[in-house]
């Protein structure tokens, strides 16, 4: 909860500044959010290149069947929550959004100073290359390869823990900094206000719907098993982890009367691979920045559908810290969605606002995918 706090500070001294600040300190900060967004491209192939393979490596030495129906009951709840995400952001957002774009990629102020740090490979070139060394370490066993992509998402997981994640108020301070400068930021609050608020209420909607799912399917009462969740969800909302929440969460499933042996299995394997609330959060946010974003293309099904079913497989092995899931995003809205400089420090921002709320979705539907686990396995 301390990053949130310090977020708004950033947003608020960032809209103070762009308000009474002579043109030199916001050329200053731009430099600044220049720099930061350029560093932040050159790692994002990094994360997935690394969280991934050794993601899917990892889950190799696990029992296989077990792993492919968790995993693909998992990704199939986090492609049908950023669907129902998109149909009730597409719905909804045009009516709470100014007529028009607020958001632009180009500024009428010049930094002082521009670093380009090219990444080393694309987005898609890294999620490809993740998968085929994660896959062939899994099936060669191959521990060199395995200690070299563990020990590369170590290097990656610090630089976001104590580069990335300490310097986002500053750089959300620059953004919004140069929005208050440019005289759109009351504008963008506005509309990113609700977003949260409707992204925080389709948590509810889909934690419900897989509820009513998993109950229907194992005979048990949905909402009996929802109230035995809610200690892991607020639980998570302060740790802002689901990796942190794994022990609340084991007791909550265990009193839904899932079998020990399937709890103790599924729920820290669920709490790396299945983030439904984040890709809610995601989508909502894109699709207000797509609004407010005259250089973006309008959001459609055709456009977003392939971006679900991207972040699906991106959130295998998201980076285990808050904010992490944004950061395994933003490649795929960057190459897909054409996401620049001004709309991807506005998904961090708009992300990170919620992120307790989002983590504490993913874990509570952990619960479900655990109680329906746990009757497969039963009729197996």
């Amino acid at each position: 909860m301390k990053l949130v706090l310090k977020l708004i500070a950033g947003i608020i001294i960032g809209i103070i500044l762009g308000l009474i600040s002579p043109e030199f300190v916001i050329r200053v900060l731009l430099s600044i959010k220049a720099i930061f967004g350029s560093f932040i491209g050159f790692i994002i192939p990094f994360i997935i290149l690394f969280f991934i393979a050794s993601g899917v490596a990892g889950l190799g030495k696990k029992s296989g069947r077990l792993v492919g129906t968790t995993v693909g009951i998992a990704y199939l709840s986090t492609v049908l929550a950023g669907l129902v995400a998109f149909i009730i952001a597409i719905t909804v957002i045009p009516f709470t959004s100014p007529e028009q774009s607020v958001i632009a990629e180009g500024s009428s102020f010049e930094p002082f100073l521009q670093l380009e740090i090219a990444p080393l490979m694309g987005v898609i070139t890294a999620l490809v290359t993740a998968f085929v060394f994660g896959i062939g370490i899994a099936k060669t066993e191959s521990q060199m390869l395995k200690t070299i992509f563990d020990e590369g998402k170590k290097i990656i997981d610090l630089v976001i823990a104590k580069i990335i994640i300490p310097f986002l108020p500053i750089y959300i301070a620059s953004i919004f900094a140069e929005l208050a400068a440019e005289g759109t930021v009351f504008d963008t609050l506005k509309v990113f206000g609700v977003v949260l608020l409707l992204a925080i209420a389709t948590h509810w909607v889909w934690i419900i719907i897989q509820y009513v799912s998993a109950g229907a399917y194992s005979g048990k009462n949905p909402f009996t098993l929802i109230k035995n969740m809610l200690p892991a969800y607020f639980t998570a909302i302060g740790t802002m982890s689901s990796a942190a929440t794994i022990p609340v969460t084991l007791r909550s499933v265990k009193k839904n009367k899932v079998k020990d042996e399937v709890a103790d299995f599924g729920v820290p394997l669920c709490a790396t691979i299945h983030l439904s609330g984040s890709v809610i959060t995601i989508v909502f946010c894109a699709v207000a920045v797509m609004m407010l974003t005259p250089d973006l293309a309008q959001p459609t099904f055709a456009t977003m559908l392939p971006v679900i079913f991207m972040l699906g497989l991106i959130m295998v092995a998201a980076p285990g810290v808050p904010g992490g899931a944004i950061m395994a995003a933003l490649g795929i809205l960057t190459t897909m969605l054409g996401f620049g400089e001004a709309a991807m420090g506005l998904m961090i921002a708009l992300y990170m606002a919620q992120d307790s709320f989002g983590t504490a979705a993913n874990v509570t539907g952990d619960g479900a995918i655990n109680v329906v686990i746990d009757k497969i396995e039963e009729k197996a």
